[in-house]
């Protein structure tokens, strides 16, 4: 295995990429009693149309997370309970752009690896068991559906995109499960779930070539082919309507505003987006910058308020979100405080500020085991390593942050969704 060292962070990194496709990393931790492995596959809720030769499938929405809930079966029993018999605290969770496994244990993490990589690369599904899951995540939906946050954000999703994905639930809806087959399953398993689309990442203290040997063992040991996806015809990059309203039971009417923009960038290119995206933010949007303190003061947000920028199906969102009585005025105060900052610029000491600030929160995101094995995986997938994103925060610049926010942040390209109170 290739041992990569980052003095700087104190920290060693041994990756390497199996004969099968399977990309593995291991960042050891000595003297850590938790260790902690996480097996994802680059198939996420948006990945729904798929070309395999010269073929093109469509499948229906919600396939991924159905997909993540059958995995636990197994023909002689259910793996969830193994894993916990075994010591081990076990669960999965399927987004817009990756499904992923894994397990925290403080003794018996070999075994419970090998439970772990046996049960996600062998499908296992009845017309019984694919049928009584359609009740249960049914429910499931119907649950989420009656919740704001769901609404509030999926509405700024379809004002902004006619075509991506990213505008419908990952879950999928009632009636697209129903579509659902034993052969859909398998089918998305075989394309998805081969060892050449997917990652292991082992955090804690454990032997790096172990963790390769049985990963050697248990896994198939040819790769599949790689897919190409689809992810619809090209946004105009005008949002498909400005602004979406609900009614629903909250004491508060909440928002999200936003705007979708280009994300076809990979390797290095894709992390210094991303690091720049979250420097812009912070200085425009977090807790320490102008806009809140202003907003704050005036009555017009709480503490719900921030941003974030997410990078799914080929294309970046900004979302920009809280509760205020007046989300209107918070849209006008968003538009006037960009413009202000395309005419002015970011101040210097709030952007060296914020900058310290991102790589101190990175630092210790290194202690939280899930959190890292999760970016080590994500970047796996873009191409570029997470731990690079040190030396990246310390070369950003701020003018790099104020580029990224008037190229961004235009009035004609943001949409505002509000859930306000039921009359």
């Amino acid at each position: 295995m290739r041992e990569l060292e980052y003095p700087a962070i104190g920290e060693k990194l041994y990756t390497d990429t199996l004969p099968n496709g399977l990309r593995l990393f291991v960042c050891p931790k000595p003297g850590y009693t938790k260790s902690y492995a996480f097996f994802a596959t680059d198939y996420g809720g948006a990945d729904r149309r798929f070309r395999l030769g010269d073929e093109w499938h469509d499948t229906p929405a919600g396939v991924a997370h159905f997909l993540e809930h059958k995995m636990f079966d197994m023909p002689d029993g259910n793996a969830l309970s193994v894993l916990s018999a075994n010591g081990a605290d076990p669960n999965a969770f399927t987004s817009s752009g990756i499904t992923a496994y894994h397990f925290m244990s403080t003794e018996g993490f070999y075994e419970n690896l090998e439970t772990l990589l046996t049960f996600v690369s062998t499908p296992y599904f009845t017309e019984e068991s694919v049928q009584k899951e359609q009740g249960i995540i049914g429910q499931e939906i119907r649950m989420v559906e009656d919740n704001p946050y769901y609404a509030v954000y999926y509405g700024l999703m379809q004002c902004l995109f006619a075509h991506n994905p990213m505008r419908e639930s990952v879950a999928g809806t009632v009636e697209s499960i129903a579509e659902i087959t034993p052969q859909t399953l398998y089918d998305c398993h075989a394309v998805f779930y081969n060892p050449s689309n997917m990652a292991l990442c082992v955090v804690g203290d454990v032997d790096a070539e172990k963790v390769r040997e049985i990963a050697l063992r248990i896994l198939p040991a040819e790769a599949g082919e790689r897919t190409v996806i689809d992810y619809g015809e090209t946004e105009s990059g005008l949002p498909l309507c400005t602004r979406v309203e609900k009614q629903m039971d909250v004491s508060m009417p909440m928002f999200a505003l936003g705007c979708g923009f280009p994300s076809a960038l990979r390797g290095r290119a894709s992390l210094r987006q991303r690091v720049n995206a979250y420097l812009a933010l912070e200085c425009m949007f977090g807790s320490s910058s102008p806009l809140f303190n202003r907003l704050y003061a005036e009555g017009l947000i709480d503490s719900s308020f921030g941003a974030e920028a997410e990078f799914t199906a080929g294309v970046g969102t900004v979302v920009i979100s809280g509760d205020s009585e007046d989300p209107e005025k918070v849209f006008e105060e968003v538009v006037r405080e960009a413009e202000r900052i395309g005419r002015e610029g970011l101040d210097a000491g709030l952007f060296a500020r914020i900058r310290r600030a991102a790589y101190g929160m990175r630092v210790r995101g290194l202690g939280r085991f899930g959190d890292l094995a999760y970016d080590l995986a994500a970047s796996a997938f873009e191409g570029y390593q997470t731990l690079d994103a040190f030396s990246v925060i310390e070369s950003a610049t701020k003018e790099e942050a104020e580029k990224f926010i008037a190229d961004t942040l235009r009035r004609e390209v943001l949409a505002l969704s509000v859930v306000r109170r039921r009359e």
